[in-house]
């Protein structure tokens, strides 16, 4: 197969390595640390390359898909615009909104001789939503369009024309966006809906698959460095042994974000005190397990 790396290279455009920012760094950046698979980095790599071909996200919730987007413009020096998408959210609200009300409260104060000389101007009322302000950049902007399927069927058509034209119209000014530099676009999806066909054919699509007990295990540790190995791989034993009993069920499964906010707890406490406890009942159970139904099968248990 042939390097990434070098084609990007030839092309003048961004390499990402997926290599883990520092403890110190996550901090100040406020991210956490993020370690994508070697074929995650490929993927997105591919999404850079092509430039108008978003990379859709599946996989669990907690996952990771979200926190990807962040980690690609951090690890590129890139902007970044987030756009959280939510049942009422409607595809041009990512391009641009226009503030009607505030325009005829405007024109409202002309009318009693009051200065108000910016509702001449239309274009004083438009607010430019994270793709439009991407489309606007000098740079290359990551975009995050986050959990697409929330929002109503007909959203994913209705940003066809502009994410593959790289261009949207101002209906009310008239102006044409054009995308100054193709920003690289992410979308995440928990599969609540499914996704038109012709809005799949123009993405790339990648699946995050669960970690092994050993990425487990290295993303603990990315997150907490110096923690006792003892320690990590107990608990790891421990949480796997509880996802594989839910293998099949109708339960929601405990996923990486949990186990890391697990671990942050257990590891304030005596070693050999919490690692006699996760030789019994669960600790903590409230951090893993959030329904009744679950309390009661699994607490019972070892």
């Amino acid at each position: 197969m042939s390097n990434l790396k070098n084609l990007l290279k030839a092309h003048g455009k961004p390499f990402y390595t997926g290599n883990s920012i520092s403890l110190e760094d996550s901090q100040g950046y406020k991210l956490s640390p993020y370690l994508p698979s070697p074929k995650l980095v490929d993927a997105v790599n591919l999404s850079i390359f092509l430039e108008n071909r978003p990379l859709l996200l599946k996989g669990e919730p907690g996952c990771g898909k979200t926190r990807l987007a962040e980690a690609v413009a951090l690890e590129l020096g890139l902007p970044y615009q987030p756009w959280y998408i939510k049942s009422t959210t409607k595809a041009k609200d990512g391009l641009y909104t226009y503030d009607a009300v505030d325009r005829l409260y405007d024109v409202q104060l002309a009318s009693m001789d009051k200065q108000s000389p910016q509702v001449k101007d239309l274009n004083n009322y438009i607010r430019k939503g994270p793709l439009g302000c991407a489309f606007e950049n000098e740079k290359r902007t990551v975009v995050l369009i986050d959990e697409i399927d929330k929002a109503d069927i007909d959203f994913p058509n209705d940003l066809l024309r502009e994410l593959d034209e790289q261009k949207f119209k101002i209906e009310e000014t008239g102006e044409e966006v054009e995308a100054k530099c193709p920003p690289i676009v992410f979308i995440t999806s928990n599969d609540e809906k499914d996704l038109p066909d012709a809005f799949l054919r123009r993405c790339l699509f990648y699946y995050i698959e669960f970690p092994s007990d050993e990425q487990l295990k290295s993303i603990v540790n990315i997150h907490f460095p110096e923690s006792p190995i003892d320690l990590v791989e107990a608990a790891v034993k421990r949480f796997t042994e509880l996802r594989q009993k839910m293998q099949g069920k109708h339960d929601k499964k405990v996923s990486t974000s949990e186990l890391l906010d697990w671990f942050a707890v257990l590891r304030e406490f005596p070693q050999d005190e919490v690692l006699k406890q996760l030789q019994g009942q669960i600790p903590f159970p409230e951090i893993l397990l959030k329904k009744w139904e679950d309390h009661q099968r699994y607490l019972s248990e070892k």
